[in-house]
């Protein structure tokens, strides 16, 4: 009797296998081999159902053949000649000029304590209403914080050192002081509409 550490033993009789026998690995050599036998029996029984597809072919094969439109010719480029002649140079950006004899004595007022609505930029303020009191007209602000703020003429709104010149029922105007690349500064009117 031969013994093996990972098969089971060989019995030897009259010099010649029992049937019985099993070495390791032997068993999936038969059963992958099965299952070729398997397989190939299965793909030649699909063969005789392919004369559909053959007829189909045929037919395409047999379908008469269209004429294809030619690819359009595509024009020929034509250069254009810039003629600059008293016309600026358009690769060339501008600087707008400020008149020498203008003065831009226009400044905001930095000594001032800020207002509350100026933390805020305009556009995220909303008008929520509109309050008369003893005379005077009162607009009501909502800030982005959800704080309602109660301003006048004169009180001061958003980054740019904007000032309250007038209040109606649809909207508060202001004129804004902002800088205009000179170095100076320029009023700009603004408003802060009703929602």
């Amino acid at each position: 009797m031969i013994a093996r550490s990972n098969a089971r033993p060989i019995v030897r009789t009259n010099g010649r296998l029992p049937r019985f026998w099993h070495v390791a690995g032997t068993g999936v050599a038969r059963c992958s081999g099965l299952a070729v036998a398997v397989a190939t029996m299965a793909l030649s029984a699909c063969s005789p159902g392919m004369s559909d597809l053959e007829q189909y072919v045929a037919q395409v094969k047999a379908r008469k053949t269209t004429q294809i439109e030619p690819i359009p010719q595509i024009k020929q480029y034509q250069a254009f000649a810039y003629v600059a002649g008293d016309r600026r140079d358009p690769f060339v950006p501008t600087q707008p000029t400020r008149d020498r004899g203008q003065a831009n004595t226009l400044q905001p007022d930095l000594n001032r304590n800020k207002e509350a609505l100026e933390e805020f930029p305009l556009d995220a303020l909303k008008l929520v209403g509109i309050v008369t009191y003893e005379g005077r007209v009162y607009a009501m602000v909502k800030a982005p914080d959800s704080v309602i703020h109660r301003v006048t003429i004169g009180n001061h709104l958003g980054q740019n050192f904007g000032t309250i010149t007038k209040i109606t029922e649809a909207e508060v105007t202001l004129k804004e002081i902002v800088a205009d690349g000179f170095g100076g500064f320029t009023e700009r009117p603004a408003s802060l509409a009703a929602e």
